[in-house]
């Protein structure tokens, strides 16, 4: 069983505690601050770097708006991400379109909100920002290893071989677009800061053939996001990442030679900022002689919590009794939904107190990412994850 003390001191605590009182369950309480300190944090280990908060991580304007105040750029997968943080008043020279994936219209909607710099992995993409969006500066995402590493781990749906990025950006020229970088992704939750390491490898090797063998300078690096947040796995501090990651491009590029960086960081960046707070509605056993109980809670996979999708994030779950129960045994957690693949961990055998009672809270910590934006709409009627914002 977790320690509170793992993750916060007891002032820290007590914030999301009194913040969550009096609410009615599921709530999600997002402490503003720590997003504030995380952001200082980045920066200062990455002085040089410009820092583009992958929004997906949490759209909320409350988010957004705070970053964009600390001077924050912003990475934005869609027209209606790029919505919101122009209505928030953040210039679009602060923002670029880093999904590869986008219709046509959506292309030139961008261009005419002033957006100059998108990303790309396809020759039809390609065309589409040639025709619409002329002039602009285009980023090629290849495909790297660190799945293998990565607890939320990326598909290939996104990237193409460097072979094939190469001849991207040679057709971005002789389209009339800037061929401005490479960027990758080596997964979310990335435990390996060495997958880095591989991947700029690939990115050294077509920097020098572009230049030697296309007269194609490349400006820029965008190192994607994929740093950890603090679950129940122990993960290295940002800052052991910052020093491996800024080695390992004083290896591969001189001083005056070093592009331009762009960093990605969403998860890491409002993660340790959530803490989601449930309530048990239930706990049965399959069988007079079941050992595991199971336990159901009123927020579940769709609620918020689908990144425990094949057990791949594994939140710390915390309840108060844990700081006097005697005994504890092993649980299998599940959701409230009337859907049979609604079950949180069932393989992971979490630990709970035997005397966990119907009505008891459970404390979901570091969600404070990917919970709120990935949470159903109304699926079997329940409404959509509160939040509660403190600071």
């Amino acid at each position: 069983m977790i320690q509170i003390e793992q993750y916060f001191d007891n002032q820290q605590w007590q914030k999301f505690v009194s913040a969550s009182q009096d609410e009615a369950t599921p709530l999600l309480v997002v402490d503003l601050n720590r997003i504030k300190h995380k952001y200082a944090e980045m920066v200062e280990l990455f002085p040089t770097t410009k820092i583009h908060y992958a929004m997906k991580a949490s759209p909320a304007v409350e988010v957004c708006q705070l970053l964009a105040d600390l001077g924050s750029n912003f990475d934005c997968a869609s027209i209606y991400e790029l919505d919101r943080v122009l209505g928030l008043g953040v210039s679009p020279e602060r923002i670029s379109y880093g999904n590869t994936i986008k219709k046509a219209d959506h292309v030139k909607y961008a261009y005419d909100k002033g957006i100059r710099l998108f990303a790309t992995d396809s020759k039809a993409d390609l065309q589409n920002i040639a025709k619409f969006a002329p002039a602009s500066k285009v980023f090629v995402r290849i495909l790297v290893q660190g799945s293998d590493t990565a607890e939320w781990p990326l598909s290939r749906k996104f990237g193409c071989h460097p072979e094939m990025a190469v001849d991207l950006l040679v057709q971005a020229k002789a389209l009339g677009l800037v061929p401005y970088g490479i960027s990758f992704h080596v997964g979310s939750q990335q435990k390996d800061v060495a997958a880095w390491d591989d991947a700029l490898s690939k990115v050294k090797y077509m920097f020098d053939w572009l230049k030697y063998e296309e007269d194609i300078k490349l400006q820029m690096i965008n190192l994607g996001g994929g740093f950890p947040s603090n679950y129940i796995s122990e993960v290295n501090p940002v800052g052991v990442y910052a020093e491996e990651i800024k080695r390992y491009l004083s290896e591969d590029f001189d001083d005056d030679e070093m592009p331009e960086i762009i960093l990605e960081p969403g998860r890491s960046l409002v993660g340790d900022s959530g803490v989601l707070v449930s309530e048990v509605v239930l706990i049965s056993r399959k069988s007079r002689t079941d050992l595991t109980r199971w336990v159901y809670t009123d927020v579940g996979l769709f609620g918020g919590l689908i990144e425990t999708l094949g057990e791949a994030i594994k939140y710390p779950v915390y309840t108060p009794k844990m700081q006097t129960a005697s005994e504890k045994g092993t649980v299998i957690l599940a959701g409230p939904t009337c859907d049979s693949q609604d079950i949180m961990y069932e393989e992971a055998r979490y630990q709970l107190p035997q005397d966990l009672e119907i009505g008891d809270k459970l404390y979901w910590l570091t969600t404070g990412a990917y919970t709120n934006s990935y949470s159903s709409v109304e699926f079997n009627g329940f409404p959509p994850l509160k939040v509660k914002y403190i600071d």
